[in-house]
């Protein structure tokens, strides 16, 4: 159990995973997504000229490329080396490379059809479920489940549908984020705190609706991570849960103050990356919080999930 080169690999796959989404927030935010006027080539060669916008966006789908070869590659370090109770990571390793593929050919729908808002949107979500999945992976299989101690009930209760719910709210705030991105929708409430100088918007559009659910939404995450967080972080629990508590509650008070200083700014680059990059790391600790509850414990019904 000590040598898992396979756990190894989903870990890598995770911060590829956020890597290729920040740059995909790069990419939209510099005006660069259509750059490259086809796909998969860019001007018809794999090795355009690597300047301005061209840069960021074919960056971006070499980095996916390579996201595709590595997640392949931990699929068939599993095969070499999980034990037979992780067989069922094998399975799901498939589904989640065909997710990967779906995603890219979405990535190249929205060249090819000029980034419609439903295909760039679903685009994102489909990398966030990714995410996720790879998350769950790595978290399954590695190898210090066996070195900790058994979770107490306290902390599985947590840890059980209450992280699971959070993760779902995480990802639900995120596909609102991007169909705000992706309907030009990021500005409509003006630069302050209020839109448009009220708490409730006074005159509506469809753009205001989203922008205001947007931020009433991530008002109500915020509350609920901290909720989920703070009673992890005491030290009657587990030291690998309060390290990871204490992070959502880091990455959800970023995240807040990067969303206005987005505003603020009037979407400058660094900080809509970094929004966009803040939240797909706290989807990934909060599930990653959701699946140790959900885990069974070595010390007593083996490896399994």
């Amino acid at each position: 159990m000590a040598n898992q080169p396979h756990h190894r690999a989903f870990a890598v796959t995770v911060g590829w995973t956020l890597l290729l989404l920040f740059l995909g927030s790069v990419v939209h935010a510099t005006g660069s997504s259509l750059a490259c006027p086809d796909w998969p080539t860019c001007f018809g060669t794999m090795v355009p000229e690597m300047e301005g916008g061209v840069f960021w966006e074919h960056l971006h789908r070499l980095v996916a490329g390579g996201l595709i070869v590595m997640f392949a590659l931990a699929i068939w370090l599993t095969h070499q080396h999980a034990p037979p109770e992780h067989r069922w990571v094998v399975r799901a390793s498939w589904a989640g490379l065909a997710l990967l593929l779906v995603q890219a050919v979405f990535g190249g729908l929205t060249v090819l059809w000029e980034l419609p808002d439903l295909l760039s949107t679903t685009h994102l979500a489909l990398a966030f479920l990714f995410l996720i999945l790879a998350v769950t992976l790595a978290a399954v299989t590695s190898p210090r489940r066996a070195a900790r101690s058994a979770l107490d009930a306290g902390t599985r209760r947590l840890l059980g549908r209450p992280a699971t719910i959070v993760t779902e709210l995480v990802f639900m705030q995120s596909l609102l984020g991007a169909w705000v991105r992706h309907t030009d929708a990021g500005m409509v409430c003006g630069t302050g705190l209020l839109c448009n100088g009220a708490l409730i918007p006074t005159a509506w559009s469809p753009f205001i609706a989203v922008q205001f659910l947007h931020r009433a939404v991530g008002i109500a995450t915020a509350v609920v991570v901290v909720a989920l967080a703070v009673p992890l972080t005491t030290s009657a629990r587990p030291g690998h849960v309060r390290v990871a508590a204490g992070l959502a509650l880091a990455l959800v008070l970023a995240q807040v103050t990067v969303g206005f200083l987005s505003v603020s700014s009037i979407l400058a680059v660094v900080p809509v990356s970094l929004h966009t990059l803040g939240a797909a790391a706290l989807m990934a600790v909060v599930a990653l919080l959701a699946t140790w509850g959900r885990m069974r414990d070595p010390e007593r019904s083996g490896v399994g999930a």
